[in-house]
């Protein structure tokens, strides 16, 4: 059997993830891997989530199943994190997922239940393991622009040009704050004329979102997800623990399903269930219990939110020191676009030769389209990357 298989192509963060580890320099500098790093290049354990292991370790009298849809506590402590007030609980439908990936993959697949001809429509850039899993599972696809290379900012023209092709039944996938690879991110007038043309044209938003926190504070940054939650018909949000809980390995996701018709809500719910037995039976539950106890401990939380409020104001003196060295190097203010983007990621602009000659001369290891992870820098690598960038003619 075996040997009808095909070799599968090799990931090509990992191939440069290989690479980077291969490279004997001293002064060489990551940004390739989708993973925050503090100034010393470890990605800690956050203080609350060591706290609340031990209150866990201390507690924990079993470790038989919780439910197919994961521990209702966590499904509610993560949707409140979400979502507010958006939507009443009544209107929401929610499973325990292993991360966010597992949580788009099954969003998939309840698509494919519901409507087998929908087309998934995805930004242009997104995450591979969109279209990845949207080809596997067999589903149509189609692309809508989403940045402008010249600006570095949202191609929002564009993007509604291309939306206005969506038909009926159709599912958009859209980045939360600081989700896109590029690090722009519609501003809260563009979220509701995004809102309000999928309600005209009667498609599906399902949002990706694992950054929160990481842009503008946590409420800040959920405001787009909560005006699609609260004005659309129906919506899915697949949601990440990995990056603002740093639970990366314990694959901690939640897949939410929203319908303002309550009946249609127990269905969802069921159908969730459902997919989660068909493909894992239980979640995993240690990172989703870590993550509802933070949330519901008055103590634990304040300790999580102040944690989070150092990364993220630790993330945005990186993007403006990059920016104003930058802006001292060549005289120019072409790079601000570096200081207005929000969350770890920016795309540079550079052409594959230019990231190819960064890496080469410099150490500089970014993906190819030039995208990179600000908190791989530190107050020393920033003027290693200003230099490689003007030297590259970016």
């Amino acid at each position: 059997m075996f040997e009808h298989l095909k070799e599968q192509p090799q990931d090509k963060i990992m191939a440069l993830m290989n690479a980077y580890r291969a490279d004997p320099r001293d002064n060489k500098v990551d940004l390739g891997v989708g993973v925050y790093k503090d100034p010393t290049g470890n990605t800690p354990v956050m203080r609350a989530v060591k706290a609340a292991e031990q209150q866990l370790w201390e507690a924990e009298t079993t470790k038989s199943y919780t439910q197919l849809g994961g521990d209702p506590a966590f499904v509610t402590a993560l949707s409140q994190l979400v979502l507010g007030d958006a939507v009443s609980q009544d209107q929401l439908a929610g499973a325990a997922q292993p991360g966010g990936t597992g949580a788009i993959h099954q969003a998939i697949e309840l698509v494919k239940m519901a409507n087998p001809d929908a087309t998934i429509w995805l930004s242009a850039p997104t995450w591979p393991n969109h279209p990845s899993i949207i080809r596997h599972l067999k589903m149509a696809m189609a692309d809508y622009r989403y940045f402008d290379d010249d600006s570095r900012a949202v191609d929002f023209s564009g993007m509604m040009a291309d939306l206005g092709g969506v038909k009926p039944g159709d599912v958009v996938v859209l980045h939360g704050c600081c989700h896109n690879p590029t690090g722009a991110n519609l501003n809260t007038e563009q979220w509701k004329e995004v809102a309000e043309l999928l309600v005209k044209k009667g498609a599906i938003p399902l949002i990706d979102i694992a950054y929160q926190g990481f842009g503008d504070g946590l409420d800040a940054d959920a405001a787009g997800t909560r005006i699609i939650a609260a004005t659309l018909p129906e919506t899915l949000i697949a949601a990440s623990c990995s990056k603002n809980f740093g639970v990366y390995r314990e694959r901690t996701g939640l897949l939410m399903a929203i319908s303002q018709d309550t009946q249609r809500t127990k269905a969802a719910q069921g159908n969730l269930t459902h997919l989660n037995r068909q493909n894992f039976s239980f979640p995993p539950d240690h990172g989703a219990r870590v993550v509802q106890m933070i949330l519901d401990d008055p103590a634990l939380r304040a300790e999580w939110e102040a944690e989070l409020e150092e990364v993220r104001t630790g993330m945005l003196s990186l993007r403006e020191q990059l920016a104003g060295a930058l802006q001292q190097r060549t005289g120019s203010d072409r790079f601000g676009f570096i200081a207005e983007h929000r969350g770890m990621f920016s795309r540079l602009g550079a052409t594959p030769e230019q990231v190819a000659h960064m890496k080469d001369k410099h150490g500089i290891y970014m993906v190819g389209d030039s995208r990179m992870n600000i908190a791989g820098l530190n107050r020393d690598s920033v003027d290693i990357l200003a230099d490689a960038i003007v030297d590259a003619g970016v």
